[in-house]
């Protein structure tokens, strides 16, 4: 209950269209209401035996005819308002939570699969909307029927309206044990369903390697296992609907009857005295017509509870602590970067990175080099706070960066990851990132400067070509060009390429280094490649080997120290030339 209470703080803007909602939904009930009293009406006064007016029977089915009508128009802007408030809610509290899950440090996502954010974003908060937008109006059209009824029957007669008063409380010890009973599978089958997202999204993006391995019969055996644990729940819960939606309804309906027929019989053989037909009708009409509203609130528990899950689901993640923006701004950047004895670790445990010393001044270009795992992409992750060094200082013109917001510090640098990620867009969308400052041309000239002229004759429709997800279409290698172009049309004070020339071929090898002699002038610039020749011609090296720095130098005098460097080199030549 605590988190509904916090989601009642995102209808704030929609409150007095929601009310307003509500308020017609009441409307809708009176004159629902109103029906049976004028029937009631005219079957006392204007149907008696020998007696019939036909004048009044008139008039009165006339306004009931007008009554049902206004009800029509009433009911349909009612539930027209409540949907439409209701989805406008839910808009804001997505938006909320996608632009949570921007802002959420990178750590966070190392443990949890892509379709289960996926999840809090769709499903769950799918599951909310239902919530208002079914839920809400069906209990509180509900509500006001009921009390609607139980007044307009103890009007009628006390003893009516006593009866309907006595099946209450038996709803609520229902909805109690029907909670109680629930809660459990709910958790699990939301649970399962974003294990399901998560499994999907995976297999997806691993479908080559899955193919490649033949494992689809063992994808399959996990997913089954994973569908199966949701089916059983659902299944629980199903079960527990039935009982609930049909088995409580039928034995209160009958429940009902049997006290009205007793309690009529014995005023009946007491006083002698009987409702008249008008009154018994109208009592019997809203018998039935009370057993409708209870039928669907019972329906609604269902929605209740999963609406209940989710809401805890997405506020388990925004309760998550987003990354910590201070209010240093790096308004201008040299381009001065300086290590002084960093120590990182990812689990808090083991150290990846040890005492890394280094300076990289403005317009130079730093080279890292070292085998899998020796710590040259966590360098680049500290580089840019995707994490925070556990101890020692990252200077940004001799500002240590965790005074600084990164936003302001990110747009001085581009990136190009090892695994290029091209989005379903436009290609000039996917150069220039929706960043209107960069204008077609210059999306164009980063292009072509980077060796991607044949990308744009290859293409229909050029710079406007659409591209599939994840750039199905292209080949590695002009993949890698588009993302090196969407760096280099930033204009960024630092370039950092993450192993951004090890999965071409030689040929585009040659194109990329061609381009990046121009572009790495007047920046400064980090390379980290499997190709040493990438960085032959780099400032300063950086040899890493277990988190440590082994060797630093420029690649003639660490060729002339003939160590570990010049071990990697000259065995990556008598490769090529073998090949």
């Amino acid at each position: 209950m605590k988190n509904f209470k916090r989601l009642y703080s995102y209808t704030i803007g929609e409150r007095k269209t929601l009310i307003f909602g509500i308020f017609l939904s009441a409307v809708g009930v009176i004159l629902t209401l109103l029906g049976p009293l004028i029937l009631k009406f005219i079957i006392d006064n204007y149907m008696q035996e020998g007696n019939v007016v036909a004048k009044g029977i008139v008039t009165l089915v006339l306004i009931y005819l007008g009554i049902q009508i206004v009800n029509s128009v009433v009911s349909y802007f009612s539930q027209v308002v409540i949907q439409t408030s209701s989805s406008r809610v839910i808009q804001k509290l997505r938006l909320k939570v996608f632009d949570h899950v921007q802002n959420l440090p990178i750590r966070y996502f190392d443990n949890l699969p892509a379709g289960k954010v996926v999840a809090r974003i769709t499903n769950d908060t799918e599951a909310i909307l239902a919530l208002f937008t079914s839920a809400v109006p069906v209990i509180l059209i509900s509500g006001f029927t009921i009390v609607g009824i139980i007044g307009a029957s103890f009007f009628v007669s006390f003893y009516a309206g006593l009866a309907m008063v006595v099946i209450i409380p038996i709803i609520i010890i229902w909805v109690y044990l029907y909670r109680k009973a629930s809660t459990k599978h709910n958790n699990i089958k939301r649970e399962r369903n974003s294990d399901i997202n998560a499994m999907i999204n995976e297999s997806i993006n691993g479908m080559q390697i899955i193919q490649a391995f033949n494992r689809e019969d063992t994808v399959l055996d996990d997913f089954r296992k994973i569908n199966e644990e949701f089916y059983d729940s659902s299944m629980k819960i199903a079960k527990i609907n039935a009982l609930t939606n049909h088995n409580l309804i039928e034995t209160l309906r009958s429940i009902l009857l049997m006290i009205l027929v007793v309690v009529f019989s014995s005023i009946f053989l007491d006083t002698g005295t009987a409702l008249t037909v008008g009154s018994m009708y109208l009592i019997i009409d809203y018998s039935t017509k009370f057993m409708d509203p209870l039928y669907n609130i019972v329906g609604m528990l269902d929605i209740i509870e999963q609406a209940r899950v989710s809401t805890n689901k997405v506020y388990e993640l925004l309760d998550k602590q987003v990354e910590d923006n201070q209010d240093g701004v790096l308004n201008t950047f040299a381009g001065t970067i300086e290590f002084d004895n960093v120590n990182f670790s990812y689990d808090g445990k083991t150290n990846v990175l040890n005492n890394i010393s280094f300076k990289v001044n403005p317009n130079e270009t730093l080279g890292l080099v070292g085998h899998t795992g020796s710590g040259k992409s966590s360098i680049i992750n500290l580089l840019m706070r995707f994490y925070d060094p556990t101890s020692g200082r990252i200077l940004f013109d001799d500002k240590n960066i965790l005074t600084l917001n990164k936003q302001s510090m990110r747009q001085h640098m581009s990136i190009v990851l090892q695994d290029p990620f091209i989005y379903s867009g436009s290609l000039l969308y996917n150069i220039r990132m929706n960043n209107m400052e960069i204008t077609e041309h210059e999306a164009i000239d980063a292009l072509i400067k980077v060796g991607g002229a044949n990308i744009l004759d290859k293409l229909d429709n050029g710079i406007h070509s659409e591209l599939s997800e994840r750039g199905a279409t292209l080949s590695l290698g002009e993949r890698q060009l588009i993302s090196f172009a969407r760096a280099l049309a930033f204009n960024p004070t630092v370039l950092i390429l993450d192993e951004a020339t090890s999965n071409i071929d030689s040929e585009t090898e040659m194109m990329i280094q061609n381009a990046m002699a121009v572009v790495a002038k007047n920046r400064t610039t980090f390379i980290i490649a499997h190709r040493l020749s990438t960085i032959q011609k780099a400032d300063h090296i950086i040899v890493l080997e277990k988190g440590r720095i082994i060797e630093e130098g420029n690649h003639i005098s660490l060729m002339q120290e003939n160590k570990k460097y010049a071990s990697m080199y000259l065995k990556q030549v008598t490769k090529e030339k073998t090949q």
